[in-house]
């Protein structure tokens, strides 16, 4: 069953066919970086990804999948090609001291705000339990195999020696202010993969980048890849001084090192397009000497909470656990976060979370039921959906009509082989993902809520007979943002869950 897939690179849906004779997958995405959290948004990139990667199983194929953790060189004007502004494990830094000081540290999180490894050690650790929880399976994987997660900080002599080898080439320089530039000039293909063009760079110059910063440059879109800077809080000793890599350099050091110089896919958000993965396929290309660096790209669009852009002001702006804290499973959130096509803005929803519940309960009870039956034989309502559902997903992952084949077949009466219909059932799960994620953290985090409101409750009760207001609104606040509505009555104050 051929699969076909749109591809950035092209801009256009293509069969997809491994690049190597064995037929395993070389699959590399760009990852978190760890200086917060993963929000919602985020986590819909990963599982898009994870989807594509259990699809390419599910068609016989197998996959050597690699998402990085970012924990060096983000820097806060990382929309522009060569980066700027200040680092963001110093932004981290000043956040968590503020958040010693008014006692609203995350629990576990008593770390040193001025030790950036420190700082990215505790998110990335963090990061891997929400994924893991959401059942994405190179997060499952990186247990016994932690190399197939690298970290940028444990990979610099590899990209000293990639940025070596692109100077010896003629395609990078070192500036008079010291710093190694990529001149985008020494390749012609620049601006492929995201439509940009040197000239539309070259009007568009300056922004955020400094004039004196600019007229070190061969074009204004040089960007950089080795930044000498002995006062950096993370920096090493290099040819070119002390310092620390350009961002966009550690992915195509990571890619070669870990699959090679050419592979068939590479994943990230619609906002990786420019200027991250143009740089990567710059640096890999030239650093090679091949044409190609990934033969296919696929990038997830947007995610919209509500109508609306995610925003802390707008408090409408989640991570995974947030909503785990409110009892919400991690089958419900995985489900959401996909089942609008990657390549269509999504908007989640409070609503779409009960309605994705809903569907999996049905999903499970329907997988009970199967897991009871015996006997009877050819085929059946679950069997000929496997078929539909593979062939939905081969048609660029379109998951909506692989969910409704799921759904059409559920509703028939069970027929068929008793044994194939239930490990149609689990195929099927084994892209979806959902059934044992459905009870995985649903009571654990049940009984977590209940404990953190239940102590809330107590500290709000305390306020209220002291007639400390303020301290008993502040309460009142806590318990909205875990998701819980409180009502006062004659009887003491009750509680329920709001979402």
């Amino acid at each position: 069953m051929p699969m076909r897939l749109y591809n950035t690179l092209t801009k256009s849906t293509d069969e997809f066919k491994p690049l190597t004779p064995s037929g395993e997958v070389l699959f590399y995405s760009c990852g978190p970086t760890v200086y917060d959290d993963a929000h919602i948004g985020n986590f819909r990139s990963f599982l898009n990804a994870d989807v594509l990667r259990r699809t390419l199983e599910l068609h016989g194929h197998r996959v050597k999948h690699v998402m990085n953790i970012t924990d060096v060189g983000h820097m806060t004007d990382d929309d522009v090609a060569d980066g700027g502004g200040e680092d963001k494990m110093a932004v981290a830094g000043r956040r968590i001291a503020e958040a010693k000081k008014s006692g609203k540290l995350p629990a576990g999180a008593d770390i040193d705000p001025s030790n950036p490894y420190v700082i990215a050690e505790f998110y990335a650790q963090r990061f891997l339990e929400d994924a893991r929880h959401l059942g994405l399976k190179v997060a499952v994987e990186e247990r016994a195999n932690p190399a197939l997660m690298p970290r940028p900080t444990r990979c610099v002599p590899e990209m000293i020696a990639l940025v070596e080898k692109l100077i010896a080439r003629g395609h990078a320089y070192v500036a008079k202010d010291g710093v190694v530039y990529f001149s985008v000039q020494s390749y012609p293909a620049y601006g492929r993969l995201s439509g940009n063009t040197l000239d539309n760079l070259r009007e568009g110059e300056g922004g955020r980048i400094s004039a004196e910063h600019q007229a070190v440059k061969k074009h204004p879109a040089d960007f950089m890849l080795w930044k000498p800077d002995p006062t950096h809080l993370m920096r090493w000793p290099s040819p070119w001084g002390e310092g620390y890599p350009g961002w966009h350099l550690e992915c195509s050091a990571m890619a070669k090192m870990l699959l090679g110089d050419e592979i068939d896919l590479h994943s990230g958000g619609e906002d990786n397009i420019f200027p991250h993965h143009e740089c990567e396929v710059a640096q890999s290309c030239c650093a090679s000497g091949h044409a190609v660096f990934s033969r296919f790209w696929f990038h997830t669009r947007h995610l919209q909470v509500e109508g609306e852009k995610m925003s802390k002001s707008k408090g409408n702006f989640f991570t995974a656990r947030d909503l785990f804290a409110k009892g919400v499973t991690p089958a419900a959130l995985r489900l959401e976060l996909v089942r609008t096509h990657y390549r269509t803005n999504s908007n989640f929803t409070m609503q779409g979370l009960r309605d994705c519940q809903r569907m999996i309960d049905r999903w499970c009870a329907a997988r009970a039921a199967a897991a009871l039956r015996t006997g009877g034989s050819g085929e059946g309502p679950l069997q000929r959906a496997l078929i539909e559902f593979k062939d939905a997903l081969g048609d660029d992952l379109n998951l909506a009509r692989a969910i409704a084949a799921l759904n059409t077949a559920i509703g028939e009466t069970p027929a068929g082989d008793a044994k194939a219909e239930l490990a149609a059932l689990d195929a099927m799960d084994s892209v979806l993902g959902v059934f044992e994620r459905n009870a995985a953290l649903a009571s654990a985090a049940a009984d977590d809520l209940a404990a953190k409101v239940e102590a809330l409750l107590e500290r709000r009760r305390a306020a209220r007979a002291a007639k400390d207001w303020a301290e008993s609104d502040r309460v009142r606040d806590e318990l909205t943002a875990l998701g819980v509505r409180i009502k006062d009555g004659p009887q003491g104050t009750t509680w329920e869950r709001a979402v």
